[in-house]
Parts: structure tokens; C-alpha cells; sequence
């Protein structure tokens, strides 16, 4: 199977605490004119070792919410795809005042040192003048659709995971959800597009699979500096630069059977349109 991931490596980080030492008694012998029996010394059962007390993990500290008005849907639409373009990412665009679209709006304030208000500011929307735009399929759109299914064995038979449909295919790059992708090309029949026709979609930078190639990335000097911290409670993905907060990303961290491993781990290399192997054992624990 192929597709596009990232591989991330990492080192665990390991606890030690001390376990106290068991305390034996002793005693003196006092000078007598006359020797007495010593008493007979009893030593004390040694205490059986306690195990380490886990040292606590710091809880995330949650993002402060301000209250945000309901901001019109094309007011909403060209402050989505703002943030999109600008690496914190609001979800899918839907041109509606989701949860992520609020964290992301105030993440990218925060980060540039403006006021976490809940006013519209013109030199955000100033760059996203038109919310949509018209795109045409091209016939090489079809390469990269084909059968799916949602099983995993079933996927192992595929030689690359193709998007289910044309739609999905606009959904993914235009970075916009169905509904709303719906929504805006209304009377047109969205589940029969072939080459050639033309799509209202998001003016938004789009994601184009077309100009990926399969392999691992350069190593860049010049991004030593950077981290990834992932908060798993806000389910958002941060990408710093030194204390600087560059980007943005909400995220899904694991699961209740198989929950995002906590810890510090190393980033050794990315790699896009990667080979998997179908495995039940780590599909199952990790």
C-alpha cells in the first residue's frame, strides 16, 4: 500500500527514583563493676523496597477561549482559508465557526502578538479578496481514483490507497468538506464529474498529490531548531521554532484502545508516499 505520512522515530524518556535503605539498630555496651549478660539484639526486618513513584506529567494547560461572534459564512470561508494558507490549520472549510477554525483563529493572534478579539481584522481578509474560485478536472485527475475499501486486509490488496471518487478527490485538495463543496455547486450532479468539468471550490492553496514523489525528504540545517508538540487534549499539532510558534494543525491522537504514546521522541526522517505493510499485530497494538 502507498501513502502519504510521515515516519517519526523517537527516544523514550525514563524515570528513576530511589528506594530507601532499611535501617538496622544497634546498641552500647555500658561499663559495669559487675559484667552483665548482654541482651540479645533483635534486628529488625528489612523493609521490602517500595516501587518508584511515577513522577506526574504536567497537564496541558487548555487554550484560553475567547468569545468569537458568528461571523458570516463568507466572512467565515475567507478567514478559514487565511489560516489555511498560512499554516494553522482551521479543519475543513465549511465556512461555519467550528471549534477548530476558533482554536486556529486565536492560535495565529497569539503568534503574531495581536489582540485575541473577536473582531474581524481587514488585513486578514485583505489577502482572501475572493473566498472561491472555479476549477476544471483534468483528464490525469482519474489516475488517482479507483476502488477502496474501509478494510484493512482488504487495502493490502490495493497497490496504492486512490481516492474513492472525483469528489473526494476535490475535497481533499481544495481542503473543504463535502457538505459544503455540495453546498456551493448547487444543480450540478457531483457524484457523475468526468474530465473537463468545472467545480466552484475554496480559493485556497491546494494540495496537489500529482507533484509528490515517493522517497524521504532532504535533511534542512536550517530547521534544527524546530519541534513538534502535540496536545493531545486541544487535539492540536504545534510546530515551533525555537519558543516561536510557526504552524498549526488539529489532529486525531489515537484512540481509547491504542492511545497516542506520551514522551519526548526524536524526528529522523520524513517520507512521503511510503510502502505499508499489512501487519494485524501492530495494526492491533501499535
Amino acid at each position: 500500500m502507498n501513502r502519504a505520512a510521515g515516519v517519526l522515530v523517537a527516544t523514550l524518556v525514563l524515570f528513576s527514583a530511589s528506594v530507601a535503605e532499611a535501617q538496622w539498630p544497634w546498641s552500647k555496651r555500658k561499663p559495669r563493676a559487675t559484667p552483665t549478660p548482654l541482651p540479645r539484639l533483635v534486628p529488625q526486618v528489612p523493609k521490602k523496597p517500595t516501587s518508584p513513584t511515577p513522577v506526574p506529567r504536567p497537564t496541558p494547560v487548555p487554550t484560553p477561549m475567547v468569545a468569537l461572534p458568528n461571523y458570516n459564512e463568507e466572512t467565515s470561508t475567507r478567514l478559514q482559508i487565511f489560516l489555511d494558507n498560512h499554516n494553522f490549520g482551521p479543519g475543513k472549510i465549511d465556512g461555519e465557526m467550528g471549534e477548530f477554525f476558533r482554536k486556529a483563529l486565536l492560535s495565529y493572534k497569539r503568534a503574531k502578538g495581536m489582540e485575541t478579539t473577536g473582531a474581524v481584522d481587514a488585513s486578514l481578509l485583505a489577502e482572501v479578496p475572493e473566498a472561491f474560485t472555479m476549477w476544471t478536472i483534468p483528464p490525469e485527475a482519474e489516475n488517482f481514483v479507483g476502488p477502496t475499501s474501509s478494510r484493512p486486509s482488504e487495502q493490502a490488496k490495493f497497490k496504492a490507497l486512490k481516492y474513492g471518487s472525483l469528489l473526494e478527490l476535490i475535497c481533499e485538495r481544495f481542503h473543504a468538506a463535502e457538505t459544503f463543496v455540495r453546498k456551493i455547486n448547487p444543480g450540478k450532479n457531483l457524484d457523475q464529474l468526468r474530465p473537463g468539468d468545472r467545480v466552484r471550490v475554496p480559493n485556497v492553496n491546494p494540495f496537489k498529490i500529482e507533484d509528490l514523489r515517493e522517497g524521504f525528504m532532504p535533511d534542512r540545517p536550517e530547521f534544527a531548531n524546530r519541534k513538534v508538540v502535540i496536545d493531545t487534549r486541544e487535539r492540536f499539532l504545534e510546530v515551533h521554532d525555537g519558543d516561536k510558534l510557526i504552524a498549526e494543525f488539529p489532529i486525531t491522537p489515537g484512540s481509547s484502545t491504542l492511545p497516542a504514546p506520551m514522551g519526548t521522541w526524536k524526528i529522523l526522517g520524513i517520507a512521503t508516499l511510503p510502502w505499508f505493510r499489512h501487519d494485524e499485530g501492530v495494526l492491533n497494538a501499535g
